[in-house]
């Protein structure tokens, strides 16, 4: 059995502590070691963007990146941008302008959202989509998550 490593991350704003195969994609771990499934696996090579997650605040696609490589660093899943009960401004976007069907590119799309509004609050249609282009929906096209974007990113908590 090949031995496990031991690693210390912040995830979702909890410091937590997790083994894992050092050959273990930070999405295996997500998904099988520590039971956070709202983090997608699309294409498992980098190219769908249903895997995206922030590691410290930069989009990353789980599927290549290492658990191992978590050490030290601060993680946010799907899981974390509610806030509680209190879905953020972009998951209720979502709902409000239908953009989503099967979900499976949906949390991707929120967390890569997210990374774009915290660091450019008021990007406009131009951004969004140049910054989604690494997220691939086959359900919905993007003309309804762009527009759900635009409007979270004219709601005052977004930016708050």
């Amino acid at each position: 059995m090949p031995r496990r490593a031991h690693v210390q991350t912040t995830l979702n704003g909890e410091e937590i502590d997790f083994l894992c195969e050092p050959r273990q994609s930070l999405l295996e771990v997500l998904r099988d070691e520590l039971n956070l499934t709202g983090t997608k696996e699309g294409c498992n090579n980098g190219n769908c963007g249903a895997c995206s997650v922030l590691m410290d605040g930069r989009v990353v696609n789980s599927c290549c990146v290492l658990g191992v490589e978590a050490e030290g660093a601060a993680v946010t899943t799907i899981e974390g941008v509610a806030e509680g009960e209190t879905l953020h401004p972009l998951q209720q976007c979502f709902l409000e302008e239908a953009a989503l069907q099967c979900g499976v590119c949906t949390p991707g799309f929120i967390v890569a959202a997210k990374a774009l509004l915290d660091s450019e609050p008021d990007a406009d249609e131009g951004r969004v989509r140049h910054w989604l282009a690494g997220n691939l929906c086959r359900c919905t096209g993007y003309d309804k998550i762009v527009r759900a974007v635009l409007k979270a990113s004219e709601m005052e908590e977004v930016t708050a």
